[in-house]
């Protein structure tokens, strides 16, 4: 098996999955715009959204497949899948493997209540005997992959004593920890000592397994400070990515607003490209609040944007706000 994580440099700094945010468009524009792969650039991994493993296994595989996209230039590229069906699991992950990707990530951590329905997501805390099958089932299906797991520390409290060894016993490639229960969501802080205890428990268990924590990263400068805090392997970013791919380029200085709105508009017109015809334009419309802002008259060139339709319409409004 080729474990791409042991060939990572550590700490890495890793980019969260995240529906309808980290969609194929918006991942090639952080590849390019954070040097992934240059010295000082980044992500060092990447993830894809996360694809459920019973959607891929139906009749409306082709649909979801737009979902696992990548190119060559967002390698390493791990595709995240949910599910609570062994044999799903099992044939969603070989097609992963098919389909070229470089690891696989199971969720045990999604709070969504339709994915917790299914089973699946943050379902599978209340379920270790079957989060275990789930994992088993995925090296089944795609025995030459490292397959890891993201997850919380617990349900409604703090389960890392008894939850996190039955996923360590399976022997995964990586494990993350969103520091929060799945009651809490993402409305407390996050708690960055109970990533310490998970890797404390790790050591303790003479484990391999890589551990990233994850939960109101602000910058890679914060980054670097938990990892010192918790001696963990790596961190995974989510939200600070919102109107940011510049993020994690380490040598990267302040951003012009000019250059953030000529990047807003590429961003769009390549998910008009990509998606524009299987996603609705006004997914695109999150981002927007992120990329125009802190500067004269964002408010008013944010509002015009939120009604725009299409890719042209956009272009044409940041163009008459910069040449004004």
């Amino acid at each position: 098996m080729k474990n791409f994580w042991k060939e990572l440099k550590k700490p890495f700094f890793v980019l969260a999955p995240m529906a309808d945010v980290t969609d194929a468009s918006f991942r090639r524009i952080i590849a390019k715009y954070s040097r992934h792969g240059e010295e000082g650039g980044g992500p060092d991994v990447f993830w894809t959204e996360f694809v459920a493993a019973d959607g891929l296994m139906s009749r409306g595989v082709e649909a979801l497949k737009y979902d696992l996209m990548y190119t060559e230039g967002e390698r390493p590229i791990v595709a995240q899948l949910f599910g609570s069906n062994p044999e799903k699991m099992e044939g969603a992950a070989r097609l992963c493997a098919e389909l070229g990707f470089d690891g696989i990530d199971i969720n045990m951590g999604c709070p969504d209540k339709s994915i917790e329905k299914q089973g699946a997501g943050a379902c599978m805390i209340k379920h270790p005997e079957v989060a275990r099958e789930i994992i088993r089932a995925a090296k089944r299906g795609a025995p030459n992959l490292p397959i890891s797991v993201k997850t919380r520390i617990g349900y409604n409290t703090n389960e890392i004593d008894t939850w996190i060894p039955q996923l360590l016993a399976e022997d995964i490639a990586a494990l993350t920890i969103h520091a929060r229960t799945r009651k809490e969501m993402s409305k407390v802080p996050a708690r960055w000592e109970h990533v310490k205890e998970v890797v404390e428990i790790r050591n303790k268990l003479g484990k391999d397994t890589l551990i990233l924590g994850n939960g109101d990263v602000l910058d890679i400068a914060d980054a670097k400070k938990k990892v010192a805090e918790t001696g963990c392997d790596g961190v995974m970013l989510g939200r600070a990515i919102f109107g940011n791919p510049w993020l994690f380029d380490q040598n990267k200085g302040e951003v012009s607003t000019e250059e953030k709105l000529r990047v807003l508009v590429e961003h769009t017109q390549l998910y008009e490209e990509l998606l524009g015809q299987i996603k609705s334009f006004s997914i695109m419309k999150k981002h927007y609040k992120a990329y125009v802002n802190g500067f004269p008259e964002a408010k008013e060139l944010r509002e015009k944007l939120m009604l725009c339709e299409n890719a042209a319409e956009v272009e044409s409004i940041v163009e008459a706000f910069l040449t004004k």
